[in-house]
């Protein structure tokens, strides 16, 4: 199963694993799981990074996605079109753009977020 991994998700399982529930760290461990980390994600950690917000580096990142053993979810535009279709339940817009990409690829989303779950069509683990 493929699973892709919202951004505060794919920082807990690097930083502090034990935020994480119990399924989603069976989801995470299980190495039939191809585990994925949206292009979006390193976009978000970059900027937040740069305003102040977040203190994760970029060698953090391409650490923990080989730790992670996950795969990197180029964002197009198919996905960007899936935006205009989306309602307007969450007004993060990196999560939007998740979200989006989700939904495109049918692929389930690992967060803690629980406006997620107001999509239709989404699948959410936690």
């Amino acid at each position: 199963m493929q699973v892709l991994l919202d951004t505060v998700t794919f920082i807990w399982a690097i930083d502090s694993p034990e935020r994480l529930s119990k399924r989603a760290m069976t989801v995470l461990r299980d190495q039939k799981n191809i585990r994925l980390i949206s292009a979006i994600s390193l976009s978000e950690i970059a900027i937040k990074r740069a305003l102040g917000k977040l203190n994760f580096s970029k060698t953090d990142v391409s650490v923990g996605v080989a730790d992670l053993q996950a795969r990197l979810l180029p964002y197009g535009a198919e996905h960007a079109y899936q935006l205009f279709d989306l309602p307007p339940h969450h007004n993060d817009p990196f999560d939007r753009q998740i979200i989006s990409q989700a939904l495109v690829e049918e692929i389930p989303v690992v967060t803690i977020d629980e406006k997620f779950k107001l999509y239709a069509g989404l699948k959410v683990i936690w």
